[in-house]
């Protein structure tokens, strides 16, 4: 198995990456909020994990082993493939799937594009005792960490947007969107948002 690549990225997509390693361009599929985290011409790690069919190899990357190692127990579920896992990935961040899991919580597991209650039902059947559920936060954890102020996770996801090949003006007009109904939007929250808007524009 490839467990990890690591070179400059030489194109950036709307679903994969082209890592050069040893000389040799490797396209990566990855989450948007992965490739988001990337640029053009700047060295990049990821972990990595190298599906084989029949009639391809496909090779998946992820900002660390803990996304990696969701990716890989969801394709443990039957009907879930790597693309419906790569989709779960990119909607729900890690500690966000593992409690949905780990509580039945139907809701948010059907927010997966692709997953309706039935599929949600054996997700939660066949994984809820292999996951850990992420520790509640302490009271006043969330007053004490010091969000990051608009105007900064603005720019960080434009310029995530820009560096997918969006031209700067619909990128900012989806971000300015998104922040206009939710103005405390993460920065993960806010570039998937907009990614979603800019697709349902194309």
């Amino acid at each position: 198995m490839i467990n990890s690549v690591r070179g400059p990225v030489l194109e950036i997509g709307l679903d994969h990456a082209v890592v050069e390693v040893g000389g040799v361009g490797l396209a990566v599929h990855a989450a948007p909020s992965t490739l988001g985290g990337l640029r053009r011409g700047e060295e990049a790690r990821l972990a990595t994990t190298l599906v084989v069919r029949e009639e391809s190899l496909t090779l998946f990357g992820f900002a660390d082993a803990e996304e990696r190692e969701l990716f890989l127990l969801l394709q443990t579920v039957s009907g879930i493939g790597p693309r419906l896992a790569l989709a779960t990935i990119a909607v729900l961040e890690p500690d966000t799937l593992r409690r949905a899991l780990a509580d039945g919580d139907l809701a948010v597991l059907t927010r997966i594009p692709g997953v309706g209650r039935k599929s949600a039902e054996r997700l939660v059947v066949e994984l809820r005792d292999k996951v850990t559920a992420p520790a509640a936060e302490p009271a006043g954890a969330t007053a004490a960490a010091a969000p990051s102020p608009v105007l900064a996770v603005r720019e960080q996801v434009v310029e995530a947007l820009l560096g997918l090949g969006f031209p700067q003006k619909p990128a900012e007009q989806a971000v300015d969107g998104v922040l206009a109904e939710s103005p405390d939007a993460t920065a993960s929250v806010l570039l998937r948002s907009a990614l979603s808007s800019l697709g349902r524009s194309r």
